[in-house]
């Protein structure tokens, strides 16, 4: 059995050892230390600089946020209008190369609607207030009114219609003009559908209000009889936990006569009620074509629904009757906030 002293003269030659053996690496070290330290060799450059001297910056956008509604001019292919979620309205007049902020000094900034009269395209609509439906969206105050192409602007009233989607505008009259409203959305209010002005907004009259929780999500005209007309209502409330959307308020309405009178088209092919978001189209190619993009169940019961399948309805007779045309739910994913459709004017088969 080892005594106390071998265990210790055995640690002191183990430490002795370990030391010894780090001796050549301090001096090393230290060797370094007292040595200048040498620049490295520059590396030769990849690019040449004088490359990079001859690139020039290009402005691309305006802006950084959402671009909530756009709007041109049909007879100069060159000029547009964009409108931001909060960010006010640009404008292109070299087809969308360099683009001027002509909305900041108006007293709100979000845009929900823009639309340039057919027949003097001096003359340009801006209804405020996103209506895509987001936590941070932002309410409008009413709508604003051009006649110099967005050099000034004029307030036009409307002033508590929160978010206005769609705004449409006579092709031979730029006096008169639809302003679909949605509305503030926080719970019940008035002033929400479709406002009429037969005299360029300094009168307004509500020619579509289904009752005070729903409003108008969408407005298009007859692109050959400005006569008729097609809306879309949403029955939607936002409250801070959730959303409310849908219920008897929705739904897709039509007006032979200028705005006068309506009539809500239910059956014929349509999805049974209650239905949510409603969006609609039209194609200059084939007005007798109305497109509904409509928020049901989807397969699954809700809101007190019957299972049922369907995004995309057609008509091809004016709105009389209907035909579903597509389930897939990414046609209208997110309908709050994405539930918008369009088709090209010269072909009613692309939408």
């Amino acid at each position: 059995m080892p005594t106390n002293a071998s265990l210790t003269i055995r640690r002191l030659v183990t430490f002795s050892g370990v030391m010894a053996s780090l001796v050549p690496v301090w001096s090393a070290t230290a060797q370094q230390r007292g040595r200048q330290p040498q620049p490295a060799a520059a590396p030769t450059p990849a690019i040449p600089p004088s490359w990079y001297a001859q690139l020039k910056y290009r402005y691309i956008g305006p802006e950084g946020n959402r671009v909530s509604s756009v709007a041109g001019v049909a007879a100069d292919r060159m000029t547009y209008y964009a409108g931001a979620a909060s960010g006010g309205i640009f404008k292109s007049t070299d087809g969308g190369i360099h683009w001027t902020p002509i909305f900041d000094d108006q007293p709100v900034s979000s845009i929900g609607a823009l639309a340039v009269a057919p027949s003097d395209p001096n003359v340009v609509w801006a209804g405020t207030g996103e209506p895509f439906i987001r936590s941070n969206i932002s309410v409008g105050w009413g709508v604003f009114k051009s006649t110099d192409a967005g050099k000034t602007w004029i307030k036009m009233g409307l002033d508590h219609t929160g978010r206005v989607a769609r705004i449409a505008i006579d092709p031979g009259n730029p006096e008169v003009v639809y302003l679909c409203a949605e509305g503030h959305n926080y719970g019940p209010q008035p002033d929400r559908g479709v406002f009429r002005t037969a005299d360029g907004g300094k009168a307004w009259e509500k020619v579509l209000f289904v009752d005070e929780n729903t409003g108008c999500s969408d407005l298009v005209m007859d692109p050959d009889n400005p006569r008729i007309l097609f809306a879309g209502t949403w029955q939607v409330e936002i409250h801070t936990w959730g959303r409310e959307s849908g219920g008897p308020g929705s739904g897709v309405y039509r007006s032979a006569d200028g705005g006068a009178t309506w009539k809500a088209l239910e059956g014929n092919g349509l999805p049974k009620k209650p239905w949510g978001k409603v969006a609609v189209a039209m194609s200059k190619a084939n007005s007798s074509r109305v497109y509904a993009l409509i928020e049901v169940g989807d397969g699954v019961p809700w809101r007190g629904q019957e299972t049922q399948h369907g995004r995309l309805w057609r008509s091809d007779d004016g709105g009389s009757n209907w035909t579903m045309m597509t389930a897939d739910r990414q046609v209208a994913g997110r309908t709050h906030y994405y539930n918008r459709m369009a088709v090209l004017p010269d072909d009613p088969d692309e939408a």
